[in-house]
């Protein structure tokens, strides 16, 4: 695994969307956890962050996206939803929304719907941007329920198989919150670092 410090590598965006291109699995920075991801549009590379987790097929993964105009080529929007992913994006919420034709298969659920995130992380945001379409993310993330941090050099260790990390430094250990907002009233999926009640009051008000 190459390894890049966020302070020492002024290209370290451009370098990790060229891994992505090439087909690489990179761990890179959230606004949350680091996340673990490939280019979205690759086969083979999503099958190798399936791997690399030991996750089920089953389990669908989010795309990260670099602003509300790239999700709309993957979600359908409603007009409460623009305006819900408008006040609170970027931030620390997966939001779930009907997935259009250029999702691939395996990131939607039975229902035809999946989960956006856009993080306020200004260097993941940069790799968005650089590849020119979202990443398939899922966490990085370990079994250490009495740490309050997310360390690189442990995710280094416990996933060797990747291709890049980019070490910004410990993160807060948290999880973003989901929100399945293509359903009335809104699902909460799971509570995390972002406000629930924020969300519900904005829909409300909608």
């Amino acid at each position: 695994m190459k390894v890049l410090k966020c302070d020492a590598a002024p290209d370290a965006a451009a370098q990790a969307a060229e891994a992505l291109r090439s087909g690489d699995v990179i761990i890179y920075p959230t606004d949350t956890l680091y996340g673990m991801g490939c280019d979205s549009m690759n086969p083979q590379a999503i099958s190798r962050v399936y791997s690399i987790k030991k996750l089920n097929k089953r389990k669908h993964l989010t795309l990260l996206c670099c602003d509300i105009e790239q999700i709309s080529k993957y979600a359908q929007l409603s007009n409460t939803a623009y305006k819900l992913l408008k006040r609170l994006l970027p931030g620390p919420y997966t939001f779930i929304l009907p997935a259009t034709r250029l999702v691939p298969r395996i990131v939607i659920d039975s229902q035809r719907k999946v989960g956006i995130r856009v993080p306020d992380n200004e260097i993941c945001l940069e790799i968005i941007r650089q590849l020119g379409r979202p990443v398939l993310n899922t966490s990085a993330s370990y079994d250490d329920e009495d740490s309050d941090k997310n360390d690189p050099d442990i995710i280094k260790d416990k996933y060797r198989e990747a291709n890049l990390l980019l070490d910004c430094g410990s993160l807060e250990n948290a999880q973003s919150s989901v929100i399945d907002i293509s359903a009335d009233p809104p699902i909460v999926v799971r509570e995390g670092k972002g406000d629930i009640d924020t969300v519900m009051c904005i829909m409300d008000n909608a």
